[in-house]
């Protein structure tokens, strides 16, 4: 049986360790999501593509004139809609079917991702990769991670689960992992509120400068 590590860089070092297979399978499920998102983009039809410009045209007049929302109500939006996203990865985590659905979740994340940033720079070219660079990119170096994260330990906690009910072959109490896989969560959503204050607080001036300067 192996040793428990005490220390919180122990605890890291063997969380991954111990999912590394997992943690490649949704770092590559992800990256095949964005991947496919910019391929969306390519496939989009000449109206839809005219629609969506002119939506961004309008989008960038209000960036330019400083029309944004408020900052806490912005930051109370992403927030509440990060811990539900993350929430439901949680609550699936505690099943077995929803070990398909945590995956799908994931999928459709890079999925987002990547058309956002494939519309923009198809778009608008290199001004588009800077203005994703500013808009989108700054709170998803923290988001991704997070969703890949969570969602490793949502599909090794569900797989626990499918052993500990029909394998018999953990030893390990069940409760402790829930335990533990909870605790990352509440941690998780220390992490999401700095995300957040980041869409929220210095995102839309990192806009308006590109717009501006665009």
């Amino acid at each position: 049986m192996k040793r428990r590590p005490n220390g919180i860089g122990q605890v890291i070092a063997f969380h991954i360790e111990e999912n590394r297979s997992i943690y490649i399978f949704t770092t590559v499920l992800f990256l095949m999501g964005i991947i496919f998102g910019a391929i969306i983009v390519n496939s989009l039809s000449l109206g839809q593509r005219h629609d969506l410009h002119i939506y961004l045209n309008q989008f960038f007049g209000q960036v330019a004139e400083g029309q944004f929302a408020d900052s806490a109500a912005m930051f109370a939006q992403s927030f509440a809609h990060y811990m539900k996203y993350i929430g439901l990865m949680w609550v699936l985590g505690l099943t077995i079917i929803g070990l398909p659905i945590i995956l799908i979740l994931l999928f459709i994340k890079g999925i987002v991702v990547g058309f956002t940033v494939g519309f923009l720079v198809n778009q608008l070219g290199m001004n588009g990769f800077l203005l994703s660079f500013a808009s989108v990119m700054p709170q998803n170096f923290i988001l991704v991670p997070v969703f890949i994260i969570v969602s490793t330990a949502s599909v090794a906690f569900s797989l626990k689960m499918v052993r500990h009910q029909f394998i018999k072959r953990s030893h390990e109490p069940i409760f402790q992992s829930f335990l533990r896989y909870s605790a990352l969560v509440v941690c998780i959503g220390a992490v999401l509120a700095v995300a957040s204050a980041f869409e929220a607080y210095i995102s839309p001036n990192l806009m308006r400068m590109v717009v501006t300067w665009m």
